[in-house]
């Protein structure tokens, strides 16, 4: 086993010292450590581990499970993407492994068991292979058995990072484990479980969590990191984190909670052409809601982006034939212009590409000048008498600058481009131009 408090060396005296020197570490770190320390201290003592190991997260991330360091290791034991993919901690764009408290605990404990046993029972090593990999720990022993020098960690030549690693987490130990003797203030932590675990097997909104277990949103991600968006993943079981006194108040309320209020989610990915109004139109949502799922502060978008939009409906709009919006006063005509494009006309009229050819039964996307097109809207909305101009909004610029430049109307441009928000440079306008 593992007991700090017989290993002298002045390599953990230093560390002692660092320690001390950084008062507020712990003042810092041990709120986080309070949410996750018992239910790691459990685990070591289910499969018979030291107990000391739970410290090693105060260590790799200072108990917060959405650390992530400059090589991209993530969570509260830092494992990198391709040690997480080994130890089956699944990463995609829904949910990280990494960041998942007991999911990354369980794979921890087991790469920590694998070392142990392939460093024939010694801890030290095995500590030190889990900061630079066990294959750079073999070849340091093998370096020292070739010279004919001893094959303990204290004796082994490491990076320099791996040489300080072991003896910070002894230190951390034989401080906590005798304060006093050290001169150290630590917080209490209390010695009861902070949270149950209770599987979802159907997709749900976090924060309808929230609302359900009645605790503060906030709260509740700080249980649940792993998952990117705000929403657990489409498919499969998950295990989600209440908090011990709202786990029962939570299950009863998820079992009576319809699906059709789980709020669910689908991936949208943007294409050219497409702008916030648009894709909030054709789902049937405010521009706000998709700016406040997707933390949005303006309006560009990038093709290729992915945005999280809430089913709120069962489906996308349909859109009525084109008889059905004459009949209804909803459509316009629009005469082509040279230079137009579906892209560039779907802009304008606040629709999508795929709009336009259903309304028009195009199978293409090919255009003749001339020619006439239905396009969902208003009747008084027309515009074809009028040239279509792309506008860049350069420094400066305001909407009154630009509509007294153009001879347009303030309201038009707002209505031509979806416009809720202040203007930015290389931010692109169509303008119809009399």
């Amino acid at each position: 086993m593992l007991d700090p408090a017989l290993i002298d060396n002045p390599r953990i005296d230093q560390q002692r010292l660092v320690f001390a020197s950084q008062s507020r570490y712990f003042e810092l770190a041990t709120p986080r450590a309070q949410r996750y320390i018992y239910y790691v201290v459990q685990q070591l003592e289910a499969r018979d581990m030291p107990q000391e190991l739970a410290l090693l997260p105060f260590i790799e991330s200072a108990y917060n499970p959405k650390a992530l360091s400059s090589a991209q290791a993530a969570g509260l034991w830092q494992f990198i993407p391709s040690t997480g993919r080994n130890f089956s901690l699944r990463q995609d764009w829904w949910y990280d492994g990494r960041r998942d408290v007991t999911a990354s605990t369980q794979a921890a404990l087991d790469y920590l068991s694998l070392l142990h046993n392939y460093f024939d029972g010694d801890w030290l090593l095995a500590l030190a292979a889990y900061n630079c990999g066990e294959g750079c720990v073999g070849r340091a022993v093998k370096r020292n058995e070739s010279l004919g020098l001893p094959t303990d960690y204290w004796n082994l030549q490491l990076p320099r990072e791996t040489m300080n690693y072991v003896p910070k987490l002894l230190a951390l130990a034989q401080i906590i484990d005798s304060p006093t003797s050290y001169g150290t203030h630590l917080p209490e932590l209390a010695n009861e479980p902070y949270f149950a675990e209770v599987t979802v097997d159907q997709q749900i909104d976090l924060y309808k969590v929230a609302e359900l277990a009645d605790i503060p949103t906030e709260e509740l991600l700080k249980l649940n990191p792993a998952f990117n968006q705000r929403v657990t993943a489409p498919q499969g079981e998950y295990q989600l984190l209440i908090p011990i006194d709202q786990a029962e108040q939570f299950t009863e309320a998820l079992a009576q909670l319809p699906n059709d209020e789980r709020l669910n989610y689908q991936a949208y990915k943007v294409r050219s052409g497409d702008t916030l109004s648009q894709i909030a139109h054709r789902y049937q949502l405010t521009v706000g809601v998709i700016r406040e799922t997707n933390d949005i502060n303006g309006t560009l978008l990038h093709i290729g982006q992915v945005l999280m939009l809430p089913q709120l409906s069962d489906g996308p709009v349909e859109l009525p034939t084109p008889a059905q919006a004459l009949a209804s006063n909803s459509a316009l005509s629009y005469r082509i212009k040279p230079g137009d494009s579906l892209w560039s006309i779907a802009r304008a009229h606040g629709t999508t590409v795929n709009y336009i050819k259903r309304y028009n039964e195009l199978s293409d996307n090919v255009l003749s000048v001339g020619s006439t097109l239905m396009l969902p809207g208003g009747s008084n909305s027309s515009n074809s008498d009028n040239r279509s101009v792309t506008y860049t909004v350069q420094s400066g610029d305001s909407l009154s600058t630009i509509a007294a430049r153009f001879n347009v109307k303030i309201e038009k441009i707002r209505s031509w481009n979806k416009l809720d928000r202040y203007l930015q440079p290389g931010q692109q306008l169509t303008l119809f131009v009399p």
